[in-house]
């Protein structure tokens, strides 16, 4: 109350002793000054306050989700080895998967190495036609080409993943089994359905990453005399590696996490295989077919959940590979 009274008394004397008679306030006079409305909050510090508060209790509900479900998933996959007493060399070496005959027999060596198999196989053809494509959408293409690329590419984006998974069932499986025998089930059929899947993923960001290069670039590089292709070699790819290297990633990010199309055109076979066209098992495929047909807290239910706990280290680990390659390529 004191503080008021004082400020009433600093705010009376000052519109009293204005001394520049044309811009005096007429209308006010000491008597009429609302103190208590110049010491409450306005409407737009108001609006600021609630702003702040939507923003902290967004950001504090995502970490609260995201430290949930990492832990959720840590509780379940670590109770192989810590109810169970699997041991963990033993998991990650072991080709022997058959949980309900017990602790010896939990090996998820298939799973992993068919998991990275057909993403790396993926990526790896993915990758160039990606680059390509990007490269006459930014550099040779006219607009309309390029706007017509880039809707395509957007369609293949929204595509679910079932009817890749279908396609690649009634299309890819057969001229397989025609061409190399077998059923036509494998890590081939796996890798061409995620070839197609990953292709849009790694040539948008491929044509983002191409259109950050500075134009001086390409200018300086043109005055020394070089060829339109010397220049996109020897310029524009080498200054969007870092970012191309970035989109690769996400890529694979996308083929190692993909599920229902994988595992229509795989076998779901849990073998080591020893070609391209042998049926087998990914990490994923495994899941999405066995976590229905087990009991919550029993042996073959936690070890599907080790699966899907090394699942989401593998996701942490290409999140902490975007940020590294990130970071080199600011430097």
């Amino acid at each position: 109350m004191e503080n008021k009274d004082k400020l009433k008394e600093v705010v009376d004397q000052a519109i009293a002793e204005q001394q520049v008679l044309h811009v005096k306030l007429k209308k006010i006079g000491p008597s009429s000054v609302d103190v208590e409305k110049l010491t409450k909050p306005s409407k737009e510090t108001r609006q600021e306050y609630w702003g702040k508060g939507l923003t902290y209790f967004a950001i504090a509900l995502i970490i609260i989700l995201v430290v949930s479900i990492i832990g959720f998933v840590g509780y379940h996959g670590l109770s192989t080895f810590v109810s169970d007493h699997v041991n963990i060399f033993h998991f990650l070496t072991s080709s022997d998967w058959d949980p309900g005959e017990g602790k010896n027999h939990v090996g998820a060596a298939v799973m992993i190495v068919t998991s990275f198999a057909v993403t790396l196989l993926a990526a790896l053809v993915a990758t160039p036609f990606a680059i390509a494509i990007a490269l006459y959408m930014t550099e040779y293409s006219s607009k309309k080409g390029a706007s017509f690329l880039q809707s395509v590419t957007e369609l293949l984006v929204g595509i679910p993943s079932v009817v890749y998974g279908f396609l690649g069932l009634t299309i890819i499986v057969p001229v397989i089994r025609n061409l190399f025998g077998g059923t036509g089930f494998g890590i081939l059929a796996a890798t061409l359905v995620l070839f197609v899947m990953v292709l849009p993923t790694i040539t948008s960001l491929t044509v983002d990453s191409l259109k950050a290069v500075p134009s001086h670039f390409r200018k300086a590089s043109m005055a020394l005399r070089a060829t339109h292709w010397q220049t996109i070699y020897h310029v524009v790819l080498r200054v969007a590696t870092p970012r191309i290297l970035t989109a690769v990633i996400f890529g694979m990010a996308r083929a190692f996490g993909e599920a229902l199309a994988v595992q229509m055109v795989i076998g779901n076979a849990v073998l080591m295989p020893y070609n391209l066209v042998s049926p087998s098992a990914t990490l994923t495929s495994q899941l999405t077919s066995q976590m229905g047909n087990t009991v919550m807290g029993t042996l073959p239910n936690n070890a599907l959940w080790s699966l899907a706990l090394l699942l989401l280290i593998m996701s942490l680990v290409f999140n902490f590979l975007v940020k590294l390659v990130g970071k080199r390529g600011q430097k």
